[in-house]
C-alpha cells in the first residue's frame, strides 16, 4: 500500500504551494507591482538591485537564486534559496488577465523540503498577496 502523501507533496518536486487573488487592476498595473523596485523588495527582500533577464543571479536579505524566465506581463520564473534552506526552490508568479479589467496574479513554489517549509511559504505569499491589496488601494 502507497505511503499517505501529506497536502502539497508531490511526487517528483517535493513540496508545493500555490495562492492567488484577483484584483481590480489592470495587467500592465500587476506586473508593474510584482517587477518594480519596490515590488521586488516587498516579495523578494530587499537588499539587491535584481536585473529580471534569464540567467541574471541575486542576492537579497533573505536568499539567493537566479531568474529563469521572464515574459513581461505574463511570467516571472526563479530559485529562490532562502538561507536557512538545504537547497533551493522554484518560484512562478503568473499575471492573469481577466474581464473587467481585473487581474490575477498568481505565486506557485515548489521544491520545498517539508509541510513545515510549504505552511510557512503558503502564509508568507497569502500576506504577500494582502500588502499588493493594501498598495492598490493606496494607488
Amino acid at each position: 500500500m502507497d505511503k499517505q502523501k501529506s497536502i502539497g507533496q508531490t511526487k517528483t518536486v517535493g513540496y508545493q504551494v500555490g495562492v492567488r487573488r484577483t484584483y481590480a487592476i489592470s495587467q500592465q498595473q500587476a506586473w508593474s507591482l510584482i517587477t518594480a523596485e519596490e515590488g521586488l523588495n516587498v516579495w523578494l527582500g530587499g537588499g539587491a538591485n535584481i536585473i529580471l533577464e534569464p540567467g541574471h543571479q541575486y542576492h537579497t536579505m533573505t536568499g539567493t537564486g537566479e531568474i529563469r524566465i521572464v515574459k513581461p506581463l505574463h511570467q516571472l520564473r526563479l530559485t529562490w534559496h532562502k538561507e536557512e534552506w538545504q537547497r533551493p526552490s522554484t518560484v512562478q508568479i503568473r499575471i492573469l488577465s481577466k474581464e473587467n479589467n481585473k487581474t490575477t496574479i498568481s505565486f506557485h513554489q515548489e521544491h520545498l523540503a517539508n509541510q513545515q517549509d510549504r505552511e510557512e511559504m503558503k502564509r508568507y505569499w497569502e500576506n504577500i498577496l494582502e500588502t499588493i491589496k493594501d498598495s492598490i488601494q493606496k494607488l
